[in-house]
């Protein structure tokens, strides 16, 4: 049975009242499915978000949903202290089943959960501006300032060593050794890649390992388009995709904003020549994130910066390659080699920063000095 259907059999299980009126496919998420409804209450249209979460990536919902729970209750008391008119926008809102659970299991075993829909929102896949780069900087460093008086205790690791890259390489030479879909010899190039440059992509997951960096609530999955921006003026409304929020290091979220901005070509473009690391964007990103974050971090943190950009565009090549050799069982794909097409990318635009490394420093250094001049 189809997820549609799964939902359409289950979706009054939901605490909604109203007649439903449609449901439809939304987005283009690498790994839940998701859906949005569509409702008669009261003599207007509201709208309800879906997703049948994905139990093979993360094999405890019922501790992902606890995570959300507690994450964007603590957003909302923030966001309504600031913003008391519009604050419902500003964070995702969990509708419960009618037993009072964050979650609906449907007859096949999969898990449910809804929230209501963000209206007047878009997401960006590539930005077009400095100024877009700006809005989505502040809106994670803020994210991470919303947190600085949260108990991270209460959260699940929901995906143990996430972003453990000692381990993601274990993974990956597993993947090697096994060669299962027959398709190491292809890859010889991005093999070569990642085991000339394992020690530098490793320097963050050491570092924080041996705790020279702070352990604090992060998302862990802050590519661009889990920003919400509002359709009027685009700045950052909400951030959403909170399956990952548990304890880790900020610059896990600072180096996947850096990975998914500074590029303007999508991540899986096979127009290699064109994924060039934007410095102006760099720029402009990092003083929005600065303005709300250099308060707090820590001088282990800033040092790593820079660094955080070009060691998640390592991991999520890693990534995309060990899927490949074993057979795309992990991200969505769309055609043959979809994988290998987002590891070369990904490969590209580290090959970009390196060239431009000196200059990354430099404006890491210029943006420390303008913040600290500031207060």
């Amino acid at each position: 049975m189809d997820a549609q259907t799964l939902l359409l059999n289950h979706i009054h299980d939901f605490s909604i009242n109203g007649e439903l009126e449609k449901v439809a496919p939304f987005g283009c998420g690498h790994i839940n499915q998701t859906f949005v409804s569509q409702w008669k209450q009261a003599g207007s249209s509201v709208r309800y978000t879906h997703q049948k979460i994905n139990s093979e990536v993360f094999r405890q919902p019922d501790r992902v949903m606890s995570n959300i729970e507690h994450v964007t209750r603590h957003i909302a008391r923030k966001e309504e202290k600031e913003f008391p008119l519009d604050w419902k926008r500003r964070v995702l809102r969990v509708v419960h089943s009618r037993d009072g659970k964050p979650w609906v299991r449907d007859s096949q075993g999969g898990w449910w959960r809804t929230y209501f829909f963000i209206e007047d929102v878009h997401t960006l896949n590539v930005i077009s501006s400095a100024q877009e780069a700006a809005f989505l900087g502040r809106s994670i460093g803020r994210f991470h300032k919303q947190f600085n008086d949260f108990d991270g205790t209460v959260l699940f690791e929901t995906i143990p060593d996430f972003h453990d890259m000692r381990k993601r390489y274990a993974r990956f030479r597993e993947a090697l050794l096994n060669n299962s879909c027959k398709r190491a010899a292809e890859t010889a190039v991005e093999i070569s890649f990642f085991m000339e440059n394992e020690e530098r992509g490793c320097l963050l997951s050491d570092a924080l390992s041996q705790k020279q960096l702070p352990l604090r609530v992060c998302h862990n999955d802050t590519k661009m388009n889990n920003i919400l921006l509002d359709d009027r003026d685009s700045s950052a409304v909400c951030i959403i995709d909170l399956d990952t929020v548990m304890p880790g290091t900020v610059l896990f979220d600072t180096g996947d904003l850096i990975r998914t901005v500074t590029s303007r070509e999508e991540e899986d473009s096979r127009d290699l020549s064109k994924v060039i690391f934007d410095r102006n964007y760099f720029e402009a990103l990092m003083n929005g994130y600065l303005s709300e974050a250099l308060e707090f971090l820590t001088s282990g943190e800033k040092e790593l910066l820079a660094e955080s950009g070009r060691t998640i565009t390592q991991i999520m090549a890693l990534r995309f390659l060990t899927d490949y050799l074993e057979g795309d069982h992990y991200y969505h794909i769309s055609r043959h080699g979809h994988n290998l097409d987002r590891c070369r990318n990904q490969i590209a635009l580290i090959k970009s920063m390196d060239l431009q490394w000196d200059a990354i420093i430099e404006i890491i250094k210029a943006k420390h000095e303008q913040q600290k001049q500031s207060y």
